[in-house]
């Protein structure tokens, strides 16, 4: 092989071609011995050292003119130990998901050369406003292993991509995908010996030493471990592509005006500095939309502050105040947290509830960042199994029960897991729709895991990251027997869309700040306009539409939310409405034929409204 050895180009980390020259650039300080190590297709080996004066502060560059990278892999060397490029886009070796071959201490992991263009094809970044924002949580290879897809798609990134027009029905705008980089989802374990003592239970005594035992292993199917961040998982690739599939993917998602958002998890030893680069790098590389933050020590306001990122969705646990000075031309921060969760679940269950926390979430909203409300996420039940399951049932995952949150204020109506009782399968049905209701309802932008809106199950198992089979695959025949339900949660996205009172950017005031006749939004019990004697489990919200328009121009709707969380029905006044509008019964999730109502009833009724037990109502006046 031929070529020429040059000084490289330390403007940017990683493997970065400009001609026929290609740049390998990373971290190896001036004192250490540094090499590039490439492997050609029959794995011969050829060893570059890397010049001591190719050095400018902590980074080594060189460059390698006449390269033919084609069929070349790569890894470096510092001080004689081999080392992984971190900034590589294309890892060798983990192309099989959870090969156990990779557990040998032969098996090498490479770094590949990614250099193909993309076309594009005019694509543009969506900028769906927060207020027209629904979000779906997915991971892709649990999304899809159990859909029902032919051929190599399954647990891939095409998997994901066919099933497009069914989430552009649902009403889902954004895709929030669980980490999508390459990680290392095998996780090596020392197994068992069936003696404590280590002897076999054949030998006879004394004499014969069991075998070494082999290496065992558990999955990892979340991902949230530091990874090679620049590289695309290539065991989530029917292609072989994983760079190409994953841009189709985003560029098919924008075209059917929908976002993409990825969790990206860094631990306390990342580099900062490089945590915001990487983001830079997947916004212009891959066109992403936005970036839920997790882990330690995240550099957020660094983040919040960049100007590549300034257009981008970042959502995280809390921002600093000094970001929020003033309204930004496009906001783009958003509060992601467990907050709505449990003020939510403590009233469905009975469980230590409290109403005005409740109403504080519901309406929690900010002009400078949004929030995302969630009532079932990936950490935790899926909506089916928190209205089934008292108690965590997580004996597969082999960690004696002792792992997942132990905090789920769940109920299960009075059997634990399956029953075939009619009135206990109604009752988990009716807090399923209770719950959507909530959702769909709080001011901030509702979020769905994946399959909560057919029931999937994961049979009280609250921690799924290791169960690689069909308790941790979304079960997409449960589909099929929850398309009631399925129904339900369509109707009513398409209720908020058309309702922006319910979504608006405008923090609710609780007063009528602009003279229009009616406070923004206000409270009411049995009595209109007061909440004093009230039961605590019960309460009447009514938002005014005139403080939103919608898209025409004209002004939304009275929305009025009867909310129910008692063992009976109570009554609720309705505030008097003005002259030719009426009150219509569009919303009762305590119907089980027909909970949401196509064509909205007329309520006979004009100044009082009961709402069944444990149920939520919805009214519109017009």
């Amino acid at each position: 092989m031929e070529y020429t050895i040059i000084e490289g180009n330390y403007a940017k980390i990683g493997v970065s071609k400009i001609a026929d020259t290609v740049y390998f650039t990373f971290e190896g300080e001036k004192e250490q011995k540094c090499a590039i190590l490439l492997y050609t297709a029959n794995d011969h080996e050829i060893r570059i050292p890397v010049p001591d004066e190719y050095c400018i502060g902590a980074l080594r560059s060189v460059g390698i003119r006449g390269l033919k990278w084609k069929k070349i892999n790569y890894n470096y060397e510092v001080d004689g130990k081999i080392i992984f490029d971190q900034h590589a886009h294309k890892v060798i070796g983990r192309e099989k998901w959870a090969d156990p071959g990779r557990l040998g201490t032969n098996h090498t992991v490479r770094a590949g050369f990614d250099f193909a263009g993309f076309d594009w094809a005019g694509d543009r970044f969506p900028e769906i406003p927060r207020e027209e924002m629904v979000m779906y949580k997915l991971n892709v290879r649990s999304f899809t292993m159990d859909a029902g897809l032919t051929g190599k798609k399954k647990g891939t990134f095409a998997g994901v991509m066919e099933k497009i027009p069914y989430l552009k029905e649902l009403g889902v705008t954004s895709l929030e995908f669980m980490p999508v980089y390459e990680f290392e989802e095998l996780i090596s374990e020392e197994s068992k010996r069936q003696n404590p003592d280590g002897w076999s239970a054949n030998a006879k005594e004394g004499l014969l030493l069991e075998e070494a035992p082999e290496l065992s292993y558990k999955i990892n199917c979340w991902g949230y471990v530091p990874g090679d961040y620049y590289a695309p998982k290539a065991s989530y690739s029917a292609t072989g592509e994983p760079s190409l599939e994953l841009k189709k993917l985003i560029r098919e998602l924008h075209k059917n005006h929908m976002e993409c958002i990825l969790e990206v998890f860094f631990d306390e030893k990342m580099n900062q500095n490089i945590a915001v680069e990487i983001l830079r790098y997947w916004v212009m590389e891959y066109h992403v939309d936005g970036f839920h933050l997790l882990g330690a020590a995240l550099s957020v306001d660094a983040m919040a502050q960049d100007l590549i990122l300034r257009r981008t969705k970042l959502f995280a646990e809390g921002f600093s105040r000094r970001l929020f000075q003033e309204k930004p031309s496009y906001p783009h921060l958003f509060v992601y947290n467990d907050d709505f969760l449990y003020a939510s679940r403590k009233m469905l269950s009975r469980n230590n509830g409290n109403m005005p926390e409740l109403l504080g979430q519901l309406r929690r909203q900010n002009a400078v960042f949004g929030f995302v409300n969630f009532i079932a996420g990936h950490n935790g039940y899926t909506l089916a199994d928190l209205f089934s399951y008292v108690q965590k049932h997580n004996e597969p995952n082999g960690e004696d029960n002792q792992d997942g949150l132990l905090w789920n204020f769940s109920c299960n109506g009075g059997v634990e897991g399956i029953t075939r009782k009619r009135s206990i399968l109604e009752y988990r049905r009716k807090q399923m729709r209770n719950a959507i209701a909530l959702i769909m309802v709080g001011q901030g932008v509702p979020l769905l895991m994946s399959g909560d809106e057919f029931g999937n199950s994961q049979q009280g198992n609250n921690n799924c990251y290791c169960q690689d089979n069909k308790t941790g695959w979304v079960n997409w025949s449960s589909l099929k027997r929850h398309t009631l339900h399925e129904r339900f949660v369509r109707q009513m996205i398409a209720f908020r869309r058309q309702h922006p009172i319910l979504s608006s950017g405008r923090p609710m005031q609780m007063c009528d700040y602009e003279s229009k006749g009616y406070p923004d939004l206000s409270y009411h019990g049995e009595n209109a306009w007061m909440i004093s004697n009230i039961y605590p489990d019960t309460v009447g919200m009514l938002y005014y539409g005139a403080y939103a328009a919608r898209a025409d121009g004209t002004e939304d709707d009275f929305i009025y939310i009867g909310l129910n969380f008692y063992l009976e029905p109570q009554c609720l006044a309705l505030p008097k409405l003005p002259r030719r509008l009426q009150w219509y019964l569009t919303v009762n999730t305590a119907d089980k034929e027909m909970p949401f109502c196509e064509t909205p009833q007329l309520l006979e009724k004009k100044h009082q409204i009961e709402v069944p037990a444990q149920a939520v109502v919805i009214l519109v006046g017009k």
